[in-house]
């Protein structure tokens, strides 16, 4: 079960989160902090985005049906 917590986004409003705990492959991983460098981003924030695209290609995929 996810932890959800209240946070504050950079305007200034609340919305909920969740944390998770994930491990990868070191080869995986080692591509996400080189994507991470590149993009001058954090891994978290990579793996957030790859979710979020992840769950819009699936949403619309099943939206074909």
């Amino acid at each position: 079960m996810a932890t959800t917590r209240k946070a504050r986004n950079k305007q200034g409003s609340e919305s909920r989160t969740a944390r998770a705990s994930v491990s990868f492959p070191a080869e995986l991983y080692e591509a996400l902090e080189r994507i991470a460098t590149e993009k001058k981003v954090s891994v978290a924030w990579v793996v957030r985005e790859a979710a979020a695209e992840y769950v819009i290609d699936k949403t619309t995929l099943q939206g074909r049906n």
